[in-house]
């Protein structure tokens, strides 16, 4: 907003009051320096705000439609100066945490059901997005912390922290249904021949994703090569296709778990093993400033590493 909010405050003023002597005296301040702020708004804005007459002022359509905005515009800043005043009476703080719509599910949620239990105090925002984007959204300052797939040393961000939290692996699985004809036709092990990989459609996160990436740094160290992908854009997705019988998901070994137990999904060796991995919180390194929320959850967490 190019200009000073004063003006509006002024124009406020003189639109409820219908005249510039009366608002002068709300305001305490001189009705010419009344009169001169509301011809610099006009000015500035190239047009005409109030009609004037001997009995006072009345907006013109031009002004009603600005008073409008103002008065919302006031209304939401003197609303947010109260639930400061609140919060910081109450001693409330607030952290906002990015994290993906599958971690947020599987792993944010139990995590945080006894950090919250013990910091009531804390307010908390959470914002679903990729990895990739909740990385940014550290570095701009967006957002506070984030839980993600923690990175390569290649591909760590400068200023970045990482708290490794959790050990995970990735899998394939499909539902007996699916395979059962693959195996039907390919008498070995499927992962042996060079036509499995030709027929079989493999579900997997699209190729911004980090588990993607992940995936496919693997499949490229064993020159392994899917011809028919479907790709989706989050792991719940790819649980549920699979399901489904669309195919055979790559998806992490945890979220899954129930699912190989009651036979509703059967892993799928592929002669080799995707490494394991670790996701954890990234949050600005020790020379960013630091909320009290943030130091609170970080070491709520170091102490139980």
């Amino acid at each position: 907003m190019e200009q000073n909010l004063n003006l509006y405050h002024i124009f406020y003023e003189v639109a409820g009051c219908k005249n510039f002597s009366i608002a002068a005296k709300k305001l305490y301040i001189s009705q010419p320096a009344v009169s001169k702020s509301i011809s610099r708004l006009e000015e500035d804005l190239n047009t005409t705000l109030f009609h004037r007459s001997s009995r006072g002022v009345t907006l013109t359509p031009e002004g009603e439609h600005l008073y409008k905005h103002v008065e919302q515009a006031l209304f939401l800043l003197k609303s947010g100066e109260e639930q400061l005043r609140a919060s910081i009476s109450q001693n409330v703080s607030h952290l906002s945490i990015g994290v993906s719509t599958t971690l947020c599910k599987y792993v944010l949620l139990p995590l945080l059901k006894n950090f919250i239990a013990e910091n009531p105090s804390i307010k908390i925002t959470i914002s679903c997005q990729s990895t990739f984007n909740t990385l940014s959204s550290l570095q701009d300052g967006s957002i506070d912390i984030g839980l993600v797939g923690l990175p390569s040393k290649l591909e760590e961000r400068r200023g970045i922290t990482y708290l490794p939290l959790k050990t995970i692996e990735d899998i394939f699985v499909a539902t007996d249904s699916y395979l059962a004809p693959l195996h039907n036709k390919h008498k070995s092990e499927l992962y042996e021949q060079e036509e499995f990989f030709n027929e079989a459609s493999f579900i997997m996160l699209d190729k911004d994703n980090i588990s993607r990436k992940h995936a496919d740094t693997f499949l490229s160290a064993h020159h392994l090569k899917f011809h028919n992908i479907i790709e989706v854009n989050n792991m719940d997705l790819s649980i549920e296709f699979a399901k489904a019988g669309l195919g055979i998901a790559c998806v992490i070994s945890d979220f899954v778990s129930n699912d190989i137990k009651n036979g509703t999904l059967r892993e799928l060796k592929l002669g080799h093993r995707i490494p394991k991995r670790q996701i954890g919180f990234a949050y600005p390194s020790i020379n960013a400033p630091v909320s009290g929320a943030l130091n609170t959850l970080i070491q709520y967490y170091q102490t139980r590493l």
